[in-house]
């Protein structure tokens, strides 16, 4: 069966195939694994060798480059892991072996050698690089070409992937602040071995989606793999690219949050808060709990101003997000100005820095997950989206760069020159925009159609499933 173009199973749930909440779990797990360890990942190695709770006493520049190529890395294997999928195991049996490798990485990161903790990093390397583009993918696959609800149900579950990062910033930078790194970094392998528990029990919802597409019995299927390229696709996989671009000055931005941002928080931010002492590590989370408020709110807003016939394509949507995280940078460098005055800076600079990111990211990074699905060829479906999750890791390793360039240029120089970049290419990248969406040959003209169509039959009941 096509990874894109079927429909799997037809009970439903809050108007969306039950296979979405599967892979909401499965990705809500995974991501708390994830998202727990680089909550923490960073301040333990800056944390002094020495002391009640003893990291590996490595430099903010030290600690940096790692945490850029371990980022990088993460993301970049995305690559082998999509054509894995498409060449050999299909994306459902490649996000199971992903989850296997997740559980063991995160686990033996909870060993205090260091033959562990590098250990540890290449198995998670390995396991997201299997997991991330195919459960995507999968998600994709569960709703028919102009469903004006992938959308919507990509935006459903980046809020599972952000509940996941919400709880794991709060739980497991707890632990690994206050009761010790590795008892963090073993808690991060729990979680991913209840999501790998939860994908397993709920594979009867999955069974026509992410399957090997070399084991079809479909006859058109086949000879669509074998095909060359036509040229509509071949325009289609331009646009990608291109768009891609975005996604490396989004990610290169955005990342900070994890490195630089995360050392902000630590050193130069006023964290009092009625006589209580904030955790650094807690300000990962804001971004998750702004996703989980204002997700489905930016996605209606989206899909209302489709049916009203304004300007609501995948790309114009991505070019506001850029421009919106960018101008969130501002409000960082505003705490730079206040600490290089008064030798602090106010919590809430933070604050309003990941709204405004927040928001950036819900128009640009579930949009993007969509739009590859809308416009990749079957053949190449998994192996496309992991060149998506590798333009994220390149974004993550121009992070790193970037926070390692702060020990010299000072931090209010690198957000204000993120903000004016990001803000200036968003707008440059606009210019084209109509040209960049003409080469999608209406890849998403029909959507309003099945927008309009859905409203009626919302409105009537007699209509609905």
């Amino acid at each position: 069966m096509s990874a894109i173009s079927r429909p799997i199973h037809k009970k439903e749930l809050f108007g969306h195939p039950v296979g979405l909440f599967i892979l909401f779990f499965t990705e809500m797990w995974e991501r708390f694994s994830y998202y727990g360890m680089r909550a923490i990942l960073v301040l333990y190695l800056v944390a002094q060798a020495q002391g009640d709770n003893p990291g590996l006493g490595w430099t903010n520049g030290e600690a940096l480059a790692l945490y850029g190529w371990y980022t990088m890395l993460v993301y970049v294997a995305s690559i082998p892991g999509g054509w894995i999928a498409d060449k050999f195991l299909g994306q459902k049996k490649s996000v199971l072996y992903g989850g296997i490798l997740l559980v063991a990485g995160h686990s033996i990161l909870a060993i205090e050698q260091m033959w562990a903790f590098y250990t540890g990093l290449g198995l998670i390397i390995a396991g997201v690089g299997m997991l991330k583009p195919n459960i995507s993918t999968m998600v994709g696959g569960l709703y028919k070409q102009g469903d004006i609800r992938r959308d919507k149900g990509f935006t459903i579950f980046y809020i599972g992937i952000n509940v996941g990062a919400f709880l794991s910033s709060l739980i497991v930078g707890y632990v690994g602040e206050v009761h010790g790194w590795h008892y963090g970094f073993g808690l991060a392998g729990i979680g991913m071995a209840l999501g790998l528990l939860q994908y397993l029990v709920g594979q009867k919802y999955l069974k026509h989606v992410g399957n090997f597409t070399g084991d079809s019995e479909d006859e058109e299927e086949k000879a669509t793999m074998k095909r060359p390229l036509t040229k509509v696709e071949k325009d289609r996989v331009v646009v990608l690219f291109i768009s891609f671009l975005l996604v490396i000055v989004f990610w290169g931005a955005f990342e900070q949050a994890g490195g630089l941002m995360n050392i902000y928080a630590m050193d130069n931010t006023n964290r009092m808060l009625l006589g209580w002492e904030v955790p650094a590590s807690w300000f990962q989370s804001l971004n998750a709990m702004f996703i989980i408020f204002l997700g489905t709110s930016v996605a209606g807003y989206w899909a209302s101003r489709k049916l009203k016939g304004k300007v609501a394509t995948s790309l114009f949507k991505m070019i506001i997000g850029l421009i919106i995280m960018g101008t969130g940078f501002f409000f960082m460098s505003a705490a730079s100005a206040q600490f290089e005055s008064s030798g602090s800076s106010a919590m809430y600079w933070l604050v309003l820095a990941y709204l405004f990111h927040t928001v950036g990211e819900l128009c640009i990074s579930p949009v993007a997950l969509s739009y590859i699905t809308k416009l990749a060829p079957l053949k190449y479906a998994s192996l496309m989206m992991g060149v998506y999750f590798a333009m994220t890791g390149f974004g993550n390793k121009l992070a790193g760069l970037l926070g390692e360039a702060s020990e010299s240029l000072g931090e209010f120089t690198i957000f204000t020159g993120i903000a004016v970049f990001c803000v200036g290419f968003g707008l440059l990248v606009m210019v084209f925009r109509k040209k960049l969406e003409s080469l999608t040959h209406g890849a998403e003209d029909n959507e309003r159609e099945v927008l309009e169509t859905e409203t009626y039959e919302l409105a009537d009941p007699d209509i609905q499933n």
